[in-house]
Protein backbone atom coordinates (compact mmCIF):
# COMPACT_ATOMS: atom_id res chain seq x y z
CA UNK A 1 0.00 0.00 0.00
CA UNK A 2 2.48 2.22 0.74
CA UNK A 3 4.44 2.07 -2.48
CA UNK A 4 0.25 3.15 -4.62
CA UNK A 5 0.56 6.16 -1.86
CA UNK A 6 3.85 7.15 -2.87
CA UNK A 7 3.69 6.67 -6.54
CA UNK A 8 0.20 8.83 -5.90
CA UNK A 9 2.94 11.51 -4.34
CA UNK A 10 5.06 11.31 -6.83
CA UNK A 11 2.25 11.32 -9.50
CA UNK A 12 0.81 14.80 -8.03
CA UNK A 13 4.10 16.66 -8.17
CA UNK A 14 4.70 15.99 -11.61
CA UNK A 15 1.36 17.73 -12.24
CA UNK A 16 2.05 20.48 -10.47
CA UNK A 17 5.33 20.73 -12.09
CA UNK A 18 3.60 20.45 -15.42
CA UNK A 19 1.22 23.59 -14.01
CA UNK A 20 3.52 25.46 -13.16
CA UNK A 21 5.11 25.45 -16.74
CA UNK A 22 2.15 25.81 -17.96
CA UNK A 23 1.48 28.86 -16.06
CA UNK A 24 5.00 30.12 -16.26
CA UNK A 25 4.46 29.79 -20.34
CA UNK A 26 1.33 31.92 -20.28
CA UNK A 27 2.81 34.39 -18.77
CA UNK A 28 4.95 34.76 -21.97
CA UNK A 29 8.37 33.47 -19.93
CA UNK A 30 9.68 30.81 -22.60
CA UNK A 31 12.88 30.97 -20.21
CA UNK A 32 12.33 29.19 -16.88
CA UNK A 33 16.16 30.47 -16.44
CA UNK A 34 14.70 34.13 -16.55
CA UNK A 35 11.48 33.31 -15.00
CA UNK A 36 13.58 32.54 -11.92
CA UNK A 37 15.99 35.17 -12.32
CA UNK A 38 13.49 37.91 -12.49
CA UNK A 39 11.66 36.26 -9.30
CA UNK A 40 14.92 35.11 -6.98
CA UNK A 41 14.25 31.78 -7.49
CA UNK A 42 17.38 29.49 -7.57
CA UNK A 43 17.77 28.61 -11.11
CA UNK A 44 18.34 25.02 -11.14
CA UNK A 45 16.10 24.22 -8.32
CA UNK A 46 13.01 26.29 -10.42
CA UNK A 47 13.70 23.79 -13.18
CA UNK A 48 13.37 20.87 -10.64
CA UNK A 49 9.99 21.78 -9.22
CA UNK A 50 8.85 21.90 -13.47
CA UNK A 51 10.29 18.42 -13.27
CA UNK A 52 8.06 17.09 -10.19
CA UNK A 53 10.44 17.50 -7.18
CA UNK A 54 8.91 18.36 -3.77
CA UNK A 55 8.49 22.02 -3.31
CA UNK A 56 7.65 23.42 0.03
CA UNK A 57 4.65 25.62 0.46
CA UNK A 58 6.10 28.56 1.52
CA UNK A 59 7.99 28.09 -2.31
CA UNK A 60 5.21 26.95 -3.97
CA UNK A 61 3.17 30.73 -2.75
CA UNK A 62 6.40 33.07 -3.77
CA UNK A 63 5.75 31.57 -7.18
CA UNK A 64 2.44 31.73 -7.39
CA UNK A 65 2.27 35.29 -6.84
CA UNK A 66 5.23 35.76 -9.43
CA UNK A 67 2.74 34.37 -12.19
CA UNK A 68 0.15 36.55 -10.22
CA UNK A 69 -2.23 33.20 -9.54
CA UNK A 70 -3.94 32.44 -6.61
CA UNK A 71 -3.90 29.07 -4.39
CA UNK A 72 -7.19 28.34 -5.51
CA UNK A 73 -6.98 29.14 -9.32
CA UNK A 74 -3.67 27.40 -9.19
CA UNK A 75 -5.34 23.56 -8.24
CA UNK A 76 -8.47 24.46 -10.29
CA UNK A 77 -6.96 22.63 -13.25
CA UNK A 78 -4.37 19.43 -13.66
CA UNK A 79 -5.12 17.75 -10.48
CA UNK A 80 -7.82 15.25 -11.08
CA UNK A 81 -7.05 12.02 -9.42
Amino acid sequence: MAVKKKDSTQIQLMNLGKRLRELRLKRGYSSAEKFSYEFGINRVQYGRYESGANITFATLLLILSALEISVKEFFSSGFES
